[in-house]
């Protein structure tokens, strides 16, 4: 579209030239259309932010990060709370975002002012409370007339300055600001001139807006609003979207896959927009990124800004990784042997893929290569993947998996040739088997004396402590583990983690309520017994906090081969008035500093919790120890990795020790030099003391990260619930 000024002679005095395009937004059978057809958001809620210049973000950097959304499959941005600078429009035009444009609108404190001397009941939800005291905050704000003209403004300047770009699908009122008059005002307004769609979370019953909005529901809310919400007769009017939800704080968001199993499952609900693109972290001098409070200032939000998918510097933290994945839009399911793929783009087939590759790998090699041709398939709908026959891997004697992955056949404004949008990994094969001890017969000595025992092969010694019950040393020409200062034990028992943003707030005061994280042991027996292959120790201990009346009941059995294979199996059995659940069930093992280099065959090669888990791959990946750390602008615990069947930690050299789990294929773990008590007591990464030691975390069962923050926490099933269990690892030197 051009525009010019000109003179009355004809000359052109001024000329502007402005990107337009064409389509209908509309509600459509209650839904929320573009040209007739249903959208779904994968979206984000997007501040202006630079690490450098706040508020003030270049042209460079503001494409940078559309750019990375775009890449990580997010097809829609929320500009929370304000409108974004010009070109952000013309970018998203070109790009191919939707966009819901917001006014620069917030009143959030005066709930604050309302409830300054009220305790909301305890029975009350979110939406409770809002229904509670929105309306006398309502008041002082969107029912005052001397605001009228305000709100008002906020509206007109937007309409007018945005309205022709064809990427806006929806005006936003605002955020956090009840609902009034004022509202209705600003409303009537943009119907008078312009039919985009109007959005307000605050509107609560959708009385004037087009849509129902809702901020971190839980799947139980969720699932209320969306099946009571607006219905008559069994119909809805309206749709539903979610304005806010998965709080991308720290070591987060979990739950994700459960979002968007909702949206498939409800044609009413179209998604939403996650909370929230980035950190607001600002570059201190010292090198590391400031939040409330690093500047003296009162009152402030501590780390509640530091909340998003990208860090302060706006790189892609392990939460943006988990959630290009669940965004992915194309769909894997596995049926009766055969791979289902459905189109779950809103307008287009796969023609823009290349043809899909596969590999078929067994955990230490590449077994078969290729590709296939992908088939046309219509948006939402679903057709079988074709696929050469894998029957002759089904016998394989190791774990067989199948890697799809779905390619940009040629580049885009966004992204190169070959950028990887879905991918799938499906085992094809049995699990695999626990190792089995060795029945060679060498001898074993067995040294005992009044605060020790020391059990010797040939070229191995382990050491224990009778007064305590633990494993203190092992040795093979070099140590394998070591004893830690504080326990005294190289392994341990261990049910706490360093807490994450998530925990904070909710979890961690009950974990901490009920001492988890100082638990202590006694020691109420210890026998050593010979067999002709082995030598057993027993132990059972009491593993308790102090003073508080609960506790574990731990029978141990230390079982050592003649090759100086350790196993151990534990059984737990809890004792009082104990926690419904635990952040972990594990050991924590001590190990010299010099064995640094671990490879394992789980997930990886990042990150992995119960409830986020699905970006990461099952594989042998490898790594330094230093380098399974992940980098959160503000230090939690982090670095799980799940499904693992073995992990190997090793020095330069390869000599080290290999950890499997006995009883099970598969367990959790994390390797690091840092204690969970430095990561708790850390403000920021400068802050971190790394140990002289590498510190082995090997656990049975993880708690998941959920979103609790702001929002829900670890779905029920997710958790590592207080109950009589056992586990058993196995521990080899290699």
């Amino acid at each position: 579209l051009d525009i010019a000024l000109m003179a009355p002679d004809a000359k052109v005095i001024q000329k502007i030239t402005q990107n337009v395009g064409f389509r209908k937004v509309e509600l459509k059978n209650s839904l929320i259309t573009v040209n007739g057809s249903p959208i779904l958001l994968r979206g984000a809620n997007r501040h202006d932010h630079h690490p450098r210049h706040g508020r003030a973000v270049p042209y460079d950097f503001l494409k940078h990060d559309l750019l990375l959304m775009k890449q990580h499959n997010i097809n829609a941005l929320r500009t929370s709370h304000y409108p974004g600078q010009p070109w952000l429009y013309d970018l998203a035009d070109e790009l191919g975002f939707w966009v819901m444009d917001e006014a620069d609108l917030e009143c959030h404190g005066f709930y604050d002012v309302v409830t300054q001397h009220v305790e909301p009941a305890p029975y009350l939800d979110y939406e409770g409370s809002k229904e509670e005291f929105f309306p006398k905050a309502t008041q002082f704000t969107s029912d005052n007339p001397e605001w009228h003209d305000s709100y008002l403004d906020r509206m007109v300047q937007m309409v007018q300055r945005d309205k022709n770009h064809p990427c806006i699908f929806s005006w936003s009122l605002g955020n956090e600001s009840f609902y009034g008059v004022n509202h209705v005002a600003m409303i009537e307004y943009a119907r008078s001139v312009d039919d985009r769609l109007i959005h307000y979370e605050g509107d609560i019953k959708a009385q004037l807006t087009d849509m129902y909005s809702y901020m971190y529901p839980d799947q139980d809310r969720l699932k209320r609003h969306v099946e009571i919400d607006g219905i008559q007769d069994g119909k809805w009017q309206k749709p539903v979207i979610l304005c806010e939800y998965a709080h991308a704080m720290g070591n987060g968001p979990g739950g994700l896959d459960d979002y968007q199993d909702a949206f498939r499952k409800y044609e009413r609900l179209q998604g939403g927009f996650i909370w929230e693109w980035a950190n607001h972290g600002l570059l201190h001098k010292d090198g590391y990124y400031a939040y409330g409070g690093d500047f003296g200032d009162q009152p402030n939000d501590s780390t509640f800004v530091m909340d998003g998918l990208v860090n302060s510097e706006h790189k892609p933290t392990p939460g943006l990784t988990e959630l290009k994945k669940v965004f992915q839009p194309v769909r894997f399911e596995v049926e009766s042997g055969k791979v289902l793929i459905t189109n779950e783009y809103d307008f287009i087939g796969l023609g823009h893929f290349s043809r899909s590759k596969l590999w078929v790998k067994s955990k230490m090699s590449l077994l078969e290569s290729g590709k296939v041709g992908i088939p046309e398939v219509k948006p939402w709908e679903t057709v079988e993947l074709p696929l050469p026959s894998l029957t002759q891997y089904q016998a394989h004697d190791e774990e067989v998996f199948l890697h799809i992955s779905f390619n940009l056949k040629e580049a885009t404004k966004w992204a190169p040739a070959s950028h990887k949008i879905a991918c799938h990994k499906i085992s094809i094969d049995k699990e695999s088997t626990a190792p089995a001890l060795s029945t060679i017969t060498q001898a074993i000595d067995v040294k005992e004396s009044r605060t020790g025992v020391e059990i010797c092969g040939a070229e191995w010694a382990i050491k224990f402590d009778r007064v305590r019950g633990y494993i203190t040393k092992w040795s093979h020409g070099t140590d394998l583990l070591e004893a830690d200062t504080a326990t005294r034990a190289a392994i341990y028992p261990c049910f706490w983690r360093a807490p994450t943003d998530n925990d904070k707030d909710s979890a961690v005061n009950v974990w901490k309520d009920y001492g988890v994280h100082r638990m202590t042991s006694q020691l109420r027996s210890f026998q050593v017994q010979k067999d002709n292959d082995s030598v057993t120790v027993k132990t059972v201990t009491y593993f308790a906090p102090p003073v508080l009346g609960w506790g574990y009941d731990i029978t141990t059995d230390y079982r050592i081969s003649p090759e100086g294979v350790l196993s151990m199996k534990l059984d737990l059995q809890p004792k009082g008035a104990f926690p419904k659940d635990i952040p972990r069930l594990g050991l924590n093992l001590r190990l010299p500093k010099k064995l640094n280099q671990v490879n394992w065959f789980g997930r990886g090669p990042g990150e992995s919790y119960p409830d986020k888990k699905h970006s990461q791959a099952i594989g042998i990946w490898s790594s330094s120890v230093d380098g399974l750390e992940v980098p959160y602008d503000v230090p939690q615990g982090h670095g799980n990795r799940m499904d693992t069947r073995w992990v190997r930690v090793v020095d330069a050299s390869g000599h080290g020790i290999r950890a499997s789990r006995r009883d099970q294929n598969t367990f959790d773990w994390t390797g690091s030099r840092l204690s969970d008590a430095t990561i708790e007591n850390a403000k920021h990464p400068c802050d971190l003391v790394r140990e002289e030691a590498t510190l082995l975390n090997l656990s049975a069962k993880v708690a998941g990260v959920g979103s609790a923050t702001c929002g829900p926490g670890v779905r029920e099933d997710l958790k590592v619930k207080v109950e009589p269990t056992s586990y058993e690892f196995v521990l080899e030197r290699i």
